[in-house]
């Protein structure tokens, strides 16, 4: 399995780095549509979805939704984004109630809704902050990466209250604390990098501090859905890594956020 993880490491990596980094403009944005495709297809089995056609069917119909997007212009606009926030919120409360609430989004039809309100404004966040320039993309990618490793040193070490025992019981709150523990030193290591001024790097650290937390509810839905649907990774897409979905659920949730709150802060 270790060998296997990192043979996909070693092709999946540059080339992530450089569809993120090496393109922009339309190209950019058909390199990330693609990912998102990907997690849809994953998503579709998620929501419970059986038949290939079906699967296949849905993720053309998203597919169309981000060309129309695309030439409309709306894939750098703002709307999609707080159509995020307020998914997200409710994503919240249903991780918060999970069990409980299980009837509210257990069909297929509103699982489905939900990867809609999850994927596209990823997907258009992703290309809000590649059109600003690309450097928040670069630091919202460090701040989830920063965020996991902190997470997972800090649980092992102290992790003694579980966060969300029943979506996932091996998170804890200090985890969560050293996720934000280290996100917090990079955004100051950033600021002082950018020249920001203190209050810039004040509102960077508080903007960090909430992307963060976000970052770990994209980790507990995802980790929500495939314990309703008893599955282990969403696919076998990445050898020894799991799913694409497995590689950016933390993302999906904090980069839509993130885009709306980064740009012009620099």
């Amino acid at each position: 399995m270790l060998r296997q993880r990192i043979i996909t490491a070693a092709w999946l990596t540059p080339l992530m780095l450089a569809g993120l980094f090496g393109l922009a403009g339309g190209a950019f944005a058909a390199f990330t549509g693609v990912v998102v495709l990907l997690a849809a297809w994953e998503w579709t089995n998620l929501a419970g979805v059986a038949a290939t056609r079906r699967r296949l069917a849905l993720v053309a119909g998203l597919a169309l939704l981000m060309v129309l997007l695309w030439w409309l212009g709306a894939a750098l606009a703002l709307w999609p984004l707080w159509l995020a926030v307020a998914g997200w919120a409710i994503n919240l409360y249903w991780v918060v109630r999970y069990p409980a609430q299980r009837e509210q989004w257990g069909s297929t039809a509103v699982r489905l809704a939900m990867g809609l309100w999850v994927l596209l404004p990823a997907w258009v966040g992703f290309n809000v902050l590649r059109d600003a320039g690309g450097i928040w993309l670069l630091y919202v990618l460090l701040l989830v990466w920063g965020a996991d490793i902190g997470a997972y040193f800090c649980g092992r070490a102290w992790g003694r209250r579980k966060l969300a025992p029943a979506v996932s019981p091996g998170k804890s709150w200090e985890g969560v604390a050293g996720g934000v523990g280290v996100t917090l030193l990079l955004a100051l290591l950033f600021a002082a990098w950018q020249g920001l001024g203190a209050t810039a790097g004040l509102g960077l650290m508080a903007v960090t501090a909430l992307v963060t937390l976000v970052s770990v509810l994209g980790d507990l839905l995802e980790s929500m859905l495939k314990r309703f649907r008893g599955i282990k990774d969403s696919s076998n897409l990445l050898p020894g890594h799991g799913g694409v979905l497995d590689r950016i659920d933390s993302l999906t949730a904090a980069v839509p956020l993130f885009a709306l709150l980064a740009p012009g802060m620099l």
